[in-house]
């Protein structure tokens, strides 16, 4: 992945690509860097108690098989 920041003296923006990116699909983005919105995080640490009465008993259920699911597989032996 290449990332530049440019500053642009004219309406006019010429791009160069690695020659490995010739005949791939490849995503241009454009955009002011002012017009990016940081949201500070403030809890970076979710726990189901944040989501009580927000999901349903079955998704809840679901979610708890998941997670005793991926538990079980984590700690068997390889």
């Amino acid at each position: 992945m290449i990332r530049s920041l440019l500053t642009p003296q004219s309406n006019n923006l010429n791009i160069a690509i690695p020659d490995d990116y010739v005949g791939k699909k490849v995503e241009v983005l454009v955009f002011t860097y002012d017009d990016i919105l940081e949201v500070p995080v403030t809890n970076t640490t979710n726990i189901m108690e944040q989501f009580w009465g927000v999901i349903s008993n079955h998704t809840t259920e679901e979610m708890h098989k998941h997670v005793e699911q991926s538990r079980s597989e984590w700690e068997r032996d390889i």
